[in-house]
């Protein structure tokens, strides 16, 4: 059985402890990339070229954090040392997201959450790639996106205090969120695979 959210947040505070500076550091790399490219005019293919594999970065340095590591700033560019595979991947990820929310909106954020483990696949999997490693996000989310949903929820109300610190508490938010993202991965990973009797 899943654990609660509570828990899963509980978990992500715990890895977190004397960390919190230096994620609030990798989520201003993080965002300042991503925000001053965007500032940029007409630059829509060089932003996807450079931020997809920084925010799988971003992904992988939190994950890092909630296995025990040390938070390495580094981490946030390692995209780029198998640049094709993770780009690959992760604009087919953000195609197959917009097509389906020309669609419906609803159905455009039903396939993000199923699309959720792609990130932490591919760095646990380093043969997986393009469709196969979405395809695998897709069956490990079977059933549980309403579960994810649920836990990005939960963070609201810290959101609304966020937006009272001018946006500074988001420094905090995105990695407390991202390190629950990383338990969720873990505890779901862990019920699906198989026990050796």
């Amino acid at each position: 059985m899943l654990k609660q959210n509570s828990e899963l947040r509980a978990q992500a505070r715990e890895a977190l402890k004397g960390k919190w500076v230096m994620a609030a550091v990798a989520a201003v790399i993080f965002m300042a990339i991503s925000a001053g490219l965007s500032s940029i005019p007409v630059v829509g293919v060089l932003i996807m070229l450079l931020t997809l594999p920084i925010a799988y970065g971003f992904a992988i340095v939190m994950l890092n954090v909630f296995k025990g590591g040390e938070i390495d700033l580094g981490v946030l560019f390692e995209g780029f040392n198998d640049y094709g595979r993770i780009l690959g991947t992760k604009v087919l990820q953000t195609v197959y997201t917009a097509l389906w929310s020309l669609l419906l909106f609803v159905p455009g954020v039903i396939k993000q959450y199923s699309y959720a483990m792609t990130d932490y696949i591919l760095k646990e999997e380093p043969e997986l790639r393009n469709n196969a490693a979405i395809e695998k996000s897709m069956a490990m989310m079977d059933g549980h996106k309403m579960k994810l949903f649920l836990l990005d929820l939960s963070f609201i109300g810290w959101a609304l205090l966020c937006i009272l610190t001018f946006g500074l508490g988001f420094l905090f938010l995105q990695p407390y969120m991202q390190v629950s993202h990383a338990a969720f991965y873990a505890d779901l990973k862990a019920q699906q695979t198989p026990t050796e009797e």
